[in-house]
């Protein structure tokens, strides 16, 4: 979680406002493929609103839920954090000749957190007097052909970029995926954080079986849709461990800002008092690394305590799942009874407690 030194900076002179600049860069962007075109609205005035647009331009909501102090939402630090977790390797940004100072000194500060390769272009023959006092006096290149720029655009990559996961259009169109590790999201288990320094060892499973793997398809399709559906690092990772650990909504709350090693990909859970199976580091599946790079980012920039959940956070966290369709297995219809919610989440604790 160290900022980059170096800003990789380049600008391109459209002269002629010619369109054929504009389709070369939204033609390639393609965030899967590590691309990423933002295309700020007409109506973009703002810093805030611009991050709004870059969230969107990285396929997530354009808002983060929750209360934030003085009641700004880390929109810019979330952007950041997906940028990170996605490993986007560059950013072209258009229309930049009608961005102000202020925009202009996000986009940069946001190019030194994550590293892109930043590439501005401008509409026209010469530079604005707000480009002109935010660029360096050097280290960027400069491009004025349409050959140039497509090789900005696409960097090293000349090939089509990777068609994205893109779930059903429709929330009523997306079928439930029932998933066994989810059993003990609401456990009755009580693990207790770790407040000093600790030695957890790669997860044994004692106390409570080891989550069932996801299938490939439900891998995708989980991923799919916890992408398009929340722009939150810390939610849509703390679902994708949770997936991924087998873990209880309790232990998710344990892990700290630092937990996830991106290194060798595992997430470090705590239980100091051995309620389950003590202090243990967990793997994290390739689908899930993206949701957990990107949480560590989102906590390194905001400061946050928590890697993946504060302790108030359950109601949220559930409505998430229920809201891209993610479950455990449910009971029987003749044993639901009169139960009305559409998950019943506590089912295998049950079945457990009635021995």
């Amino acid at each position: 979680m160290t900022t980059p030194a170096a800003l990789r900076l380049a600008v391109v002179i459209d002269a002629r406002d010619d369109a054929a600049f504009t389709h070369t860069a939204l033609a390639a962007h393609a965030p899967r493929a590590g691309r990423l075109t933002l295309h700020p609205g007409p109506g973009t005035t703002s810093d805030t609103a611009l991050a709004q647009d870059l969230l969107l331009a990285l396929g997530k909501p354009a808002h983060i839920p929750g209360r934030f102090p003085k009641g700004r939402p880390p929109l810019w630090e979330a952007a950041a954090a997906w940028t990170s977790g996605l490993a986007v390797t560059r950013l072209t940004v258009l229309r930049a000749h009608l961005l102000d100072e202020r925009r202009l000194q996000r986009i940069l500060s946001l190019g030194r957190q994550t590293g892109v390769h930043l590439t501005f272009v401008v509409h026209r023959p010469r530079l604005t007097a707000a480009l002109e006092r935010v660029l360096p006096a050097r280290g960027y290149t400069t491009a004025r052909t349409l050959g140039e720029a497509r090789a900005l655009y696409q960097g090293d990559d000349t090939a089509e970029g990777v068609a994205p996961l893109i779930p059903p259009a429709s929330l009523a169109a997306w079928r439930w995926i029932t998933l066994a590790a989810l059993n003990r999201l609401v456990s009755y288990d009580s693990p207790q954080a770790c407040t000093t320094a600790c030695s957890p060892r790669p997860i044994v499973y004692l106390q409570r079986p080891a989550p069932l793997v996801p299938t490939p398809a439900q891998s995708v399709g989980l991923a799919a849709r916890l992408h398009a559906a929340s722009a939150h690092p810390a939610r849509a990772a703390a679902l994708a461990g949770a997936v991924a650990t087998g873990a209880s909504f309790q232990q998710l709350t344990t892990a700290r800002a630092d937990g996830f090693h991106c290194a060798d990909s595992t997430l470090t859970l705590h239980d100091r008092t051995r309620y389950t199976d003590g202090c243990a580091i967990y793997p994290v599946p390739a689908w899930a690394v993206p949701f957990l790079h990107a949480a560590a980012q989102f906590a390194h920039l905001t400061g946050a305590p928590h890697l993946l959940a504060a302790p108030t956070d359950r109601p949220a966290l559930l409505r998430l799942a229920e809201t891209i369709k993610i479950r455990p297995p449910q009971p029987r219809a003749s044993q639901a009874g009169a139960q009305r919610d559409p998950v019943v989440w506590d089912w295998a604790e049950k079945i457990e407690a009635l021995g």
